[in-house]
């Protein structure tokens, strides 16, 4: 069964475009992920801690065969092959992948919480996820992306610095491709 997800990319550190664009052709190249969609590309000052560069950041629309788990897992595994390195919290990083939304499930799992429960309160997440999917609602809420962007949004600095040099390439769907490996 294929899910529509939204996940968040985010980079700091080294050359930031080239950062999201090796996260999305891992995720393009990976089996059971296939991505369809990403938004602008914005850049934003650090949250949490301040003394740092600023952030790219993007959403990216995935349809997937793999399971919330499998999924987080995979993305974990590409940050860690990006060099990102876990010192600090809400520290500087090559790459930060975070699942946004997965389908209309809200997940309560031990290290994985669906919908991601700071998205609500960020620009730099609900910017992107806005160029995307505006109306939806986020599990849980009763508030559209939009309607969460406008209430969070207040003084921000977020930048739009238009289209990645990179886009979803058309492919079979997922659900053909199972099809076929299961006869």
């Amino acid at each position: 069964m294929t899910h529509t997800v939204y996940i968040g990319l985010g980079t700091n550190l080294g050359d930031r475009i080239a950062n999201l664009v090796e996260a999305l052709e891992r995720l393009d190249q990976h089996a059971g992920i296939q991505v369809t969609a990403i938004s602008q590309v914005y850049e934003t000052e650090p949250w949490g801690l301040r003394d740092q560069p600023d952030f790219l950041n993007l959403c990216a629309a995935l349809e997937t065969t793999r399971s919330p788990q499998a999924l987080l897992d995979d993305l974990l595994a590409i940050e860690r092959d990006l060099h990102r390195v876990r010192e600090v919290r809400w520290g500087p990083r090559t790459m930060d992948l975070d699942l946004l939304l997965y389908g209309d499930e809200k997940i309560e799992e031990e290290g994985l919480l669906v919908p991601h429960p700071r998205m609500t309160h960020r620009s730099f997440v609900l910017v992107p996820l806005a160029d995307l999917v505006p109306k939806r609602i986020i599990p849980g809420t009763r508030k559209s992306v939009t309607e969460w962007m406008e209430e969070t949004i207040s003084g921000e600095d977020i930048r739009c610095l238009g289209t990645l040099p990179w886009q979803p390439q058309p492919q079979a769907s997922l659900d053909t491709i199972s099809e076929h490996h299961r006869m």
